[in-house]
């Protein structure tokens, strides 16, 4: 603060005699030592108590389970552990299963989706002194229904390859080998079923168009190593311990692999649409964040990396002609807007949420591409099949808006919905996903971030896992 003395004072100081204006000689102040406020100590780490022979035999089974987890590609023998290594090994096992393998510094950029932070010391030492060691491990993994089958899908996978896995297909192979092949995967298959019925279930599984013939597409699906598929179990399993322990009842996800977007009121699903996400060379990045309102009639502010890229080259002539808009900006270049209306690349509705990759939900003019089973076509948005659908459910709570937002479309004016209560929405990356029976179902890896993850959880396990041994598929990888 600046301490402004009156005008009359410094007036009189000025109309002093020069002798009476000469400073007294200067003295140094006598200072007193400056206060240091002392850092406190971190709390010492919750001490864990010794355990007892029985729980040391019970913790070194314990920590045998780490390939059922999906935390390495296969378990190795090891000398059972005691004291403080046996600890250690307990503490890090649980951080893994509570929180993932990977530590999130080694996450790319854009898996912008962050576990919570965890830490387990508390919980063991309580489950010592309690010896309830085995309520506290069960309590470690995530608790959700997709994790637990996909726990059941690994098993599935691994006896496969443990009994060798399965051969490669040709388009000539018979078709008794095909059914056989199939049936590996899919216990549901019998001997009388037509094969087309069971190429038909398999394309479903791999989202493919269910044709029922052994079609290029279809081949290559079946002929995927099954160690890859493991590989990409592992990395959906790793992806579940990133997902907080508790979900909003009403949200909205994506899945950015399968491109489809389902809506969830009271934990159950509702409804779901086919959406399109991000290509491989404009990934749609997984994060979690919330809607906060719907843009009526949005003009597009073209990103200038996608400006650059696409439309300058073009040439201003063709841009005017095709309705876009060429804006100087404050720095003195130059910005491309597509004004609002029905030929916009965001169509007539885009939903809000906070994000650092700017990416939202958006409508679209371009309808042709919801028909097709290769949805990822999109420069890292999600374009929506239904958005009125969608927006309706979001505002119903208003009885303001509610059944009005066709009616916001028609007035033509750009306008801004705020939600009568934010929606969460989380965009995910899955490739694997099973059913009750531990049968699984794949999506293509388009982004290529399953075998990377796969690879980045098996290093992490050999570093600091003493039960981890490198796995023949997975270790020339890292």
């Amino acid at each position: 603060m600046m301490i402004r003395l009156p005008l009359l004072a410094l007036a009189g100081l000025s109309s002093l005699p020069l002798s009476a204006q000469t400073p007294p000689p200067a003295v140094a102040p006598t200072l007193a030592p400056p206060t240091v406020q002392p850092v406190p100590a971190p709390p010492p780490p919750v001490p864990i108590p010794a355990l007892s022979p029985a729980q040391e035999a019970w913790a070194n089974q314990w920590l045998k389970n780490g390939a059922a987890q999906g935390l390495m590609a296969r378990q190795k023998d090891s000398v059972a552990l005691k004291g403080d290594a046996l600890v250690t090994a307990l503490l890090d096992r649980a951080k893994a299963l509570g929180t993932g393998r990977v530590d999130t510094a080694d996450f790319l950029d854009i898996w912008a989706l962050r576990p919570a932070a965890f830490d387990p010391r508390p919980g063991l030492a309580r489950a010592v002194s309690e010896d309830r060691l085995a309520q506290w491990a069960s309590g470690l993994t995530p608790p959700w229904a997709g994790y637990e089958t996909l726990r059941k899908g690994l098993a599935r996978y691994e006896a496969i390859r443990d009994k060798g896995g399965w051969p490669s297909l040709a388009a000539t192979s018979p078709a008794d080998a095909v059914r056989r092949r199939i049936a590996l995967e899919d216990p549901a298959v019998t001997p009388g079923e037509p094969l087309t019925a069971v190429i038909q279930r398999a394309q479903r599984r791999y989202g493919l168009n269910p044709t029922g013939t052994l079609d290029t597409r279809t081949l290559a699906a079946l002929n995927i190593g099954v160690d890859d598929r493991i590989a990409a179990i592992m990395a959906n399993m790793e992806r579940w311990r990133w997902m907080p322990r508790s979900l909003p009842v009403n949200r909205v996800q994506v899945n950015i692999a399968a491109a489809v977007l389902t809506v969830f009121e009271g934990d159950q699903p509702v409804s779901s649409m086919r959406a399109v996400t991000g290509s491989p060379d404009n990934a749609t990045p997984m994060l979690a964040s919330s809607i906060h309102s719907i843009v009526v009639n949005p003009p597009w502010n073209v990103p200038m990396s996608i400006a650059k890229r696409e439309l300058f080259p073009k040439g201003r002539a063709t841009l005017l002609k095709q309705g876009y808009k060429i804006i100087k900006t404050p720095e003195g270049g130059e910005r491309i807007v597509q004004p609002a209306g029905p030929n916009s690349a965001l169509g007539r509705l885009k939903f809000d949420f906070n994000n650092p990759f700017a990416v939202y939900l958006h409508d679209t003019p371009s309808r042709g591409k919801f028909a097709s089973y290769d949805r990822l076509a999109s420069h890292g948005c999600i374009r929506l099949e239904k958005p009125v659908a969608l927006a309706e459910q979001m505002v119903a709570g208003d009885p303001t808006l509610d059944g009005q937002i066709q009616a916001l479309i028609d007035e033509g004016k750009t306008q801004r919905v705020s939600l009568p209560k934010e929606v969460a929405v989380y965009l995910l990356y899955w490739t694997a996903f099973a059913n009750n029976d531990g049968v699984v179902s794949f999506r293509a890896d388009p982004y290529g971030w399953d075998k990377l993850l796969a690879s980045k959880i098996e290093a992490s396990s050999r570093r600091v896992d003493p039960t981890a041994a490198p796995s023949p598929s997975l270790a020339s990888k890292d």
